[in-house]
């Protein structure tokens, strides 16, 4: 979604005019060389690029010394169960075995600030976040401070990738193996130990085949604005946005289509676009939303919500309205307010004690609990954590209880987000 044919068009013809240079068999015979298309942040407060680099080898393999061992793993929050929630792990590179605390202070620290953000801080309760502690030979990252500056680190993470000082590459096949130690992994973040600034997102389609997470974003660990590169990359792994910033030279969307990312629309008509119920809104990014030309890479017959957002440049530290619902539904499709250790999987009498527990939302979120006997509500247990079916009225045999959670946050206008953030649990009485 994040890639437009455009880009693949003239990364194609680049390839084809390399290889048409030297025509010697050993050349023609040469394997492809793999690319990963990676986003990066060229400084602090600037609009976000994108580029394709060689995924090579990297100057150093896992030593002997660091063989075998199982790097530890530990939950930095766990807010339900795996199945439940949002999956979040974490880990580290360029941290030695006597530098692993130092790690998860650096951690816990750049995860509050990127949860500062909304609508990640009311959420936050959505998501599980593991830390593993990968131990690297050397203290630091390659690339840090000059592009001469080697180091030998568990995840190969390392400054000046393909040429370029801000882009801070990472072995996915070594994150890859990581992540799979926790119990779960939804989105893998990476901290190097560097106060350098500089990151990259790597989305899905580039990650190596059997990844089941959505995505990896890198980022620095001691600069005070890298937390901003893991807050938009989640923008795009979790509520499937686009890139809200165009590049010079692009000219026009070329296709009639309508973009599928939320955030965009090819409609200049203000009620044909997605956002038609945010319209004129005041946005915590600024401006008010409306139609603004420009976006997805394009200068024209393309448009955006707002002036500006965490989509289109880190000089913003917000989403706009309509990224926020985006985000929310992404949450949903993940994770679920409402959980419950009693499996629905088997009938329960009537006098069986049936606990629910609702996520730790704060903030934007309004979740409501309600319950049912078969489709007739019952209004008296209406935020009720426990009931049995006999309370609830429920008398013979052949009935059905349903507990459900809807979100009424005001952050959500369209009726589909809101239906995708509504769970349900029922149980058959016996």
């Amino acid at each position: 979604m994040r890639w437009i044919t455009a880009a693949g068009t003239v990364l194609a013809a680049v390839a084809a005019l390399a290889g048409g240079v030297n025509s010697g068999s050993a050349e023609a015979a040469a394997p492809p060389v793999r690319t990963q298309h990676v986003e990066y942040f060229p400084g602090p407060r600037a609009e976000p690029r994108q580029v394709a680099v060689p995924a090579g080898d990297r100057v150093f393999r896992e030593r002997p010394g660091l063989a075998g061992t199982t790097p530890a793993v530990k939950a930095l929050q766990r807010s339900g169960p795996v199945s439940g929630r949002l999956d979040l792990v974490v880990m580290g590179d360029g941290y030695t075995a006597g530098e692993q605390g130092e790690f998860a202070a650096d951690a816990e620290e750049k995860l509050d600030a990127i949860f500062d953000v909304e609508p990640y801080r009311s959420y936050r309760g959505l998501f599980n976040i593991w830390l593993v502690n990968t131990v690297s030979h050397d203290s630091g990252v390659s690339g840090d401070p000059g592009a001469d500056a080697v180091k030998d680190t568990a995840l190969g993470s390392s400054f000046f990738c393909d040429g370029i000082e801000r882009l801070l590459c990472v072995d996915t096949d070594e994150v890859a193996r990581y992540a799979g130690l926790a119990p779960d992994a939804d989105i893998v973040f990476v901290i190097a130990n560097s106060a350098k600034y500089g990151g990259a997102g790597y989305s899905a389609a580039d990650l190596p085949a059997g990844s089941t997470f959505h995505g990896v974003a890198t980022m620095s660990s001691d600069n005070d604005r890298s937390y901003l590169i893991g807050a938009h990359e989640l923008g795009h792994s979790i509520g499937h946005l686009a890139d809200e910033y165009q590049y010079t030279g692009y000219g026009t969307y070329p296709s009639a289509e309508e973009p599928a990312a939320a955030n965009l629309t090819i409609h200049r008509d203000l009620g044909a676009t997605k956002w038609y119920r945010w319209l004129g809104a005041q946005d915590p990014s600024g401006s008010v939303v409306g139609t603004y030309e420009g976006g997805g890479y394009y200068e024209a017959g393309i448009f955006r919500p707002t002036e500006t957002s965490i989509m289109r440049s880190l000089a913003s530290t917000d989403f706009n309205v309509v990224g926020r619902e985006a985000m929310i539904a992404g949450f949903y499709a993940d994770a679920d307010a409402l959980t419950s250790s009693l499996p629905t999987t088997r009938p329960i009498g009537q006098g069986r004690l049936i606990t629910v527990c609702l996520a730790p939302l704060t903030g934007l979120a309004d979740v409501e609990l309600t319950w049912y006997v078969d489709d007739r509500q019952v209004l008296a247990a209406t935020g009720d954590l426990s009931v049995t079916p006999r309370e609830l009225g429920v008398r013979g045999r052949g009935h059905q209880v349903t507990a459900t959670v809807t979100d009424l946050s005001t952050a959500i206008r369209d009726p589909a987000v809101r239906a995708a953030a509504t769970t349900s649990l029922t149980w058959a009485v016996r």
